[in-house]
């Protein structure tokens, strides 16, 4: 059940798809989940717990957070050994002056992008598989 590690056949079929909630990233300095908190995904880093959430998930159980993000998820199932998929997603980002923040899971990549970028982004990425034709 690996993925991909084909870079052209990558890009041309990431279909990036962009969330309509708003995400954050906060820490959590005690290492432990709020109960009932619906996460994202968590990280533990030795200056405390890193979690990714729904900002209203956030707010609701009172996590303090400094920036907001929308997730972009490149729908292709990508193998965790590709080489030089995400290079050539920061590079588009970068070159559009975008800050992109990458979570890898199993199937996909998950990239959490300003909210004042988000939709910019999406067009910065579609561009670039279509390009890649």
């Amino acid at each position: 059940m690996s993925g991909s590690t084909d870079l052209k056949q990558l890009i041309q079929t990431m279909s990036p798809t962009l969330s309509e909630e708003s995400f954050v990233i906060a820490t959590l300095r005690d290492s432990h989940l709020p109960e009932g908190l619906k996460a994202k995904g968590t990280f533990y880093e030795s200056e405390g717990l890193t979690v990714f959430c729904e900002k209203a998930e956030a707010i609701r159980c009172g996590i303090p957070f400094d920036s907001v993000f929308r997730l972009i998820t490149l729908e292709v199932h990508s193998s965790l050994e590709a080489v030089g998929f995400l290079s050539h997603i920061a590079q588009a980002l970068a070159a559009s002056n975008i800050s992109c923040n990458v979570v890898s899971a199993y199937f996909h990549d998950h990239l959490l992008i300003p909210e004042s970028q988000a939709e910019l982004a999406l067009q910065v990425l579609q561009r670039l598989s279509r390009t890649s034709r």
